[in-house]
């Protein structure tokens, strides 16, 4: 098939923090040495933000390094913290409120904001516009574009217009070759090309399995007397602890009466019957939230899988031809739960290390990003907080916390090493090992059905286009999963893409793909490895606004 072509020095992956940030950065360096420079950065989501959803807390300081002069360019950040508080939830009524003292510091948000990181996201791609950055919202990347010497030298853009047969529509686009000197992958956790280079370059030899969390948020908005802007407000306990799951809940008080409510659940979680909406909708009856939301109107919801494995799982992050960046590598920093201040930092060095490649006239070459990493306070920060997760997944949430207060806030330093070393999707526990849990029926003012979420993600596919969710084995969900697990795609997707359907006393496995909000929990989580998630066309998807 004959296809249209175009040729950048860079081709970006993903308008989120860390593929923005890249891109100013490039522009930045080729404006201080007058080298011309062409960026190209697309987006799969509809437009720039759509595909974004976060807490979410932002600390600002790689904007203070991008951008120093961020408040005169009216960067988002109107919101900053004015009290924070944590409290153990010990049973779905009462509630410890933990002092201080007894919190690790890196969940201490001093100096942070409130913000909404899809704006934060298309004031970012204002600025990278200005510098002459060409964005290109609304195509996805279907495969990357290797060289003759097995380099990446760009990517391939999803077709446009074909049924669900794959056959050719009227108005079928062929997909565009976008061809790059370098190429970074930055389309945020669990990202489609990143586990394709990862696996071609074995990114990830000698490194601890990946580890993930799906975090789920609302956005209401809630009576005045009962706002308290800059309040955050984060939760341990029930009602995870029925289960022994590790994760928490959070709510943070914007401006103009909005709040923004969720949980994060770790994605190695054992029991087969837990569902992971239903969890965070049980949550908001507590009264630690009720008393906040209680006469509030839900305006948004949305869920993301989250990279949470943290430096003992980061891959190598150059390969050649590019760079991996930000959540689609895992630069989170668990211990904070913030990832979007070491996405741009990671971002702005890899921009860096491109640039000085490009400057010597090199092309797919593997840019010498770790030693710049190396000497970054990325770096420190995240081998300060290296242990977190796997201490919390070993040790549980108690234990595995008072150790991390221990080392962060009296010791400075860790006592042991920790690794995690078995996958997520090794985790459940079979049907014949538990029992069945039964979760309240939503009550339409605090709790709701996942049918009326989703419709407030206001995600869009186009029906009559190719399934965008991969089964490798079309039988295994009915023939295996159902009996071992009672298929537990039902119930970890956040958005009822995978129904099990019976007709004349027939069993099927149904995916509603028209459903998917892309937070690819299904990639991470089944536990044959049977669903492998692929963009669909450009454009499909969710629609967040300020989420």
């Amino acid at each position: 098939m004959e296809r249209e072509s175009m040729a950048f020095d860079v081709i970006i992956v993903g308008a989120g923090p860390a593929g923005l940030s890249a891109a100013c950065r490039l522009m930045q360096l080729a404006k201080e040495s007058g080298k011309e420079l062409s960026v190209c950065v697309i987006e799969k989501g509809a437009e720039v933000g759509s595909h974004i959803i976060s807490g979410a807390l932002f600390e600002p300081r790689p904007l203070n390094e991008l951008f120093p002069d961020w408040q005169s360019r009216e960067a988002p950040l109107y919101t900053r913290v004015q009290d924070d508080k944590v409290y153990w939830l010990s049973n779905q009524y009462n509630q410890f409120c933990i002092p201080s003292v007894l919190v690790p510091s890196p969940l201490q948000n001093d100096g942070n904001f409130i913000i909404s990181l899809g704006e934060l996201c298309r004031w970012l791609a204002q600025q990278a516009e200005a510098l002459g950055v060409s964005i290109f919202p609304g195509f996805a990347a279907a495969e990357l574009f290797f060289n003759d010497s097995g380099a990446v030298a760009g990517i391939m853009t999803t077709d446009m217009g074909r049924d669900k047969q794959g056959n050719e529509k009227p108005g079928f686009q062929p997909g565009i070759l976008l061809e790059a000197k370098y190429t970074l992958i930055a389309e945020g956790s669990r990202g489609h090309l990143g586990k394709a280079v990862i696996d071609r370059f074995e990114l990830d030899k000698d490194k601890a399995p990946q580890h993930y969390a799906i975090g789920f948020k609302e956005l209401w908005e809630i009576p005045a007397e009962q706002h308290r802007a800059g309040l955050v407000v984060h939760t341990s306990g029930w009602p995870l602890s029925q289960t022994q799951t590790s994760g928490g809940g959070f709510m943070y008080h914007i401006g103009d009466n909005l709040v923004s409510v969720g949980l994060v659940i770790d994605l190695n979680y054992q029991h087969p019957y837990l569902s992971p909406f239903d969890e965070f909708q049980q949550m908001k009856h507590h009264p630690v939230f009720a008393s906040v939301l209680n006469g509030g109107e839900r305006i948004s919801y949305g869920a993301r899988a989250i990279t949470k494995g943290g430096l003992h799982a980061l891959p190598e992050q150059s390969f050649p031809g590019g760079l991996l960046i930000g959540c689609d590598a895992g630069t989170l920093n668990s211990a904070k739960i913030k990832g979007s201040h070491t996405a741009m930092k990671s971002g702005m060095l890899a921009a860096e290390a491109v640039f000085s490649e490009l400057a010597v006239n090199h092309s797919h070459t593997s840019p010498d990003y770790s030693s710049l990493f190396e000497d970054s306070w990325l770096k420190e920060e995240l081998f300060e907080a290296r242990n977190f997760t796997s201490q919390v997944h070993r040790l549980g949430t108690l234990v595995g916390g008072a150790i991390a207060t221990l080392e962060f806030n009296i010791l400075k330093k860790s006592l042991f090493s920790f690794r995690d070393d078995k996958q997520d999707y090794q985790t459940l526990k079979m049907t014949n090992q538990t029992e069945p849990l039964l979760y309240p029926k939503p009550d339409g003012k605090l709790s709701f059905d996942r049918t009326s979420s989703v419709f407030l993600s206001t995600v869009k596919h186009d029906e009559n286009q190719p399934c965008h969710l991969i089964l490798q084995d079309k039988e295994l969900p009915i023939k295996m999963h159902l009996d071992k697990y009672a298929e537990p795609s039902q119930r970890y997707c956040p958005a009822g893409v995978y129904e099990i359907v019976e007709n004349n006393g027939q069993k099927r496995f149904q995916i509603n793909a028209g459903n998917c909000i892309h937070c690819k929990t299904c990639d991470i989580k089944d536990p044959s490895q049977n669903i492998i998630w692929t963009p669909p066309e450009g454009g499909s998807g969710p629609n967040y606004r300020s989420m």
